[in-house]
């Protein structure tokens, strides 16, 4: 499975972006999903998580209420859409698909990844 992330760019703070991963070479809907972000010189860490059917999500506390994580299985698609951005969330943000929807935050947990969208979020 071949992830590309899109939607990345410049915003000003209170901001909204809509991040979109799109996947070949396989199907997402029977992955688990999650949004990863990463800025230098810290450990990439789990943003958001979505399991297969949409019944589990969890988000970091430094997002709730703010970002919300979705999917369209007929574009093999998710989505993550982040409202009221702040500087803080500043960073890299990778899309990753997680085969059996367990040990959610552990990078190791997931298969594939995508290249990463730079979201830079200005004060």
């Amino acid at each position: 499975v071949q992830l590309v992330e899109s939607g990345g760019g410049l915003v000003q703070a209170g901001g909204s972006l809509r991040l979109s991963c799109t996947a070949s070479g396989g199907t997402l809907s029977s992955h688990s999903m999650a949004w990863f972000r990463e800025v230098p010189g810290k450990q990439r860490a789990l943003v958001i998580y979505n399991n297969n059917n949409g019944l589990s999500t969890y988000s970091a506390d430094s997002v709730k209420g703010r970002f919300t994580i979705s999917r369209d299985n007929a574009k093999n698609a998710v989505y993550l859409q982040m409202n009221n951005l702040k500087p803080e969330d500043t960073a890299v943000y990778y899309c990753a698909a997680n085969p059996l929807g367990s040990n959610i935050r552990q990078m190791n947990s997931y298969a594939y990844w995508g290249q990463g969208t730079q979201v830079t979020v200005s004060s």
